[in-house]
This record gives C-alpha cells, structure tokens and sequence, in this order.
C-alpha cells in the first residue's frame, strides 16, 4: 500500500501567526514542528499498512521539512519548481492521500486559522465548475483523476469542519482551535501528534471504504485576483479570459491539465503584483 502526503504549515501544531512562518527564528521552531506532525502522520500510515510513503513539502517556498529529521521510511519531494504544485509526485500508483497541516480557504469560517487559498498574495476567491474550493477540495478533485482518494486531514477545527462538508468521511486530526484568524487555542503538540498517529493509522486501515472523487470534463476554474494588474497578466495565456477587471476563467478538457494552468496562472499573478520584471536589473 502506498501513501502520499501533502503538508502544509498553517495548520500544523503550534502555530497561530504569520509571523511564525516567515524567515526567522520562530521559523525554525516551526519548521521542527511540521516535520514532527508529518512525522507522526508517517508512524500512523505505516502503522495501518502501508509499504511506501511520499510527503511533498507544499508550503511556501516548499523546502521546509528538516529531511534530517523526517522518518526514514518516507522519501520527500522539496523545492517549488513544480509543475504539479503540492501533488507533485502523485500517481496513479499511490491508494491514498494525506494532507497534514493544512487550513482553510479564504473568505470561509473567520475560525480559521491563517486562511487563504494556495497563494494569500494573489487569490481571493477559486471556483472549480462553479463550486468554491479551498486547497484541500482542489487537490482531492485532482488526485481523483489518479484514482486516489483522500483519506486524512489535520488543521484546525475549522478547517476540519469545512472539509467534511464535501468529504465526510475523511478522517480529521484537529490539532487548534482558531480563535481568530490569526489567534488560536493550541493544543501541546504532544498531544496534536498523538491524534495524527492515530487518526492516520485508521485512515489506513480503512482505506478500502474511501471512494476517489472524479470529475469528468470539461474543467473551468475562475479566480478571482486580489490585484487588475494581477488578473490582467494571466491574459498572456491565450486561453485565459479576463471576466472582470480582477477575475478570470479558463476550461480544459481535464482537471490535471486545468489545474497546472491554474499553476501558471498564480505564478504569473504572484509575479505580477509589483510588476514583472520589477526586480529584475536590465
């Protein structure tokens, strides 16, 4: 059996501010503290069956996962030159996906902890065939075109809740709960640790119940930007049409094709917020 994991940061235990993910020394603290909960998530998987792991690091510059200190038994995708974003690596090979550390989208429960959706930058709203996704939605709606379901979560309780909305069966570790959006009542991340283990290892050992979720194409997604000049710039891809001054829409006939132009799309937008070539010396 083989499990792929996507981690995340926001939801990891111990955090509640932004200020702990930037490039400090309370970002060091934190980083020990997501290898620790991927960590815990690897324990329970192998713990429930599974033979082979993968984790891809999926927050921020996407190298933050002290492989030192990652279980051996796991390998780990790291770095952000990614044509797949926080999948990359994932197959048709792999039976289920993890997301550990995750959090909630932008402009849903204020409970959230540190919400928004794949880039805070840029992205105020995303919409798959007219439904509002947050990151772990997408995701799964990808990886169904593997044939891999989702079968775990950990993040806040908010973005628990959220999910099991749409998934209900998923199992979630709540490891906060969001006071406000950057404010939470933290668990000892002993304790967060222990609930990923053991709600990973039955994740695992249920597996077989967990149905991937397929969408048949066409596959639209419309963004809406935070920024005009954001929005207007995804426009140098021909089959991006600009719906307002700040949104967009684009179809293709899959939802991996789709969703690597959504890839390019933020790219281009996190780029374009203080113009192109700002940074660059002619």
């Amino acid at each position: 059996m083989k499990i792929f994991i996507s981690a995340d940061m926001e939801g990891i235990s111990g955090v509640a501010t932004n200020q702990q993910l930037k490039t400090n020394s309370e970002y060091q603290r934190f980083r020990k503290l997501m290898t620790a909960d991927v960590n815990a998530a690897i324990e329970g998987a192998f713990s429930g069956g599974a033979k082979e792991v993968v984790v891809a690091d999926g927050h921020g510059n996407m190298s933050n996962i002290f492989v030192e200190d990652l279980d051996p038994r796991a390998r780990l995708v790291s770095g952000s030159n990614r044509v797949m974003c926080q999948l990359e690596g994932l197959d048709e090979s792999f039976d289920g996906l993890m997301f550990v550390g995750h959090h909630g989208r932008e402009g849903g429960s204020d409970l959230t902890v540190i919400s928004h959706t794949l880039a805070g930058i840029c992205v105020k709203e995303m919409t798959i065939n007219g439904e509002v996704v947050g990151e772990t939605e997408m995701n799964t709606k990808v990886a169904g075109d593997f044939g891999v379901p989702a079968i775990f979560i950990s993040g806040d309780e908010a973005y628990v809740k959220e999910v099991q909305e749409t998934l209900p069966q998923v199992e979630g570790a709540i490891t906060k709960r969001g006071v406000d959006r950057f404010a939470a009542e933290l668990l000892h991340p002993d304790v967060a640790q222990e609930e990923i283990r053991k709600k990973a290892e039955k994740a695992v050992q249920y597996i077989d119940s967990y149905e991937a979720v397929k969408l048949e194409g066409p596959i639209t997604f419309e963004l809406e930007l935070k920024g005009s000049q954001q929005a207007k710039m995804t426009t140098t891809l021909p089959s991006v049409e600009l719906v307002s001054p700040t949104r967009i829409r684009f179809t293709c006939d899959d939802i991996v094709t789709a969703y690597k132009q959504m890839w390019g799309c933020v790219i281009i937008a996190m780029t374009a917020t203080n113009g192109v070539l700002g940074s660059v010396n002619a």
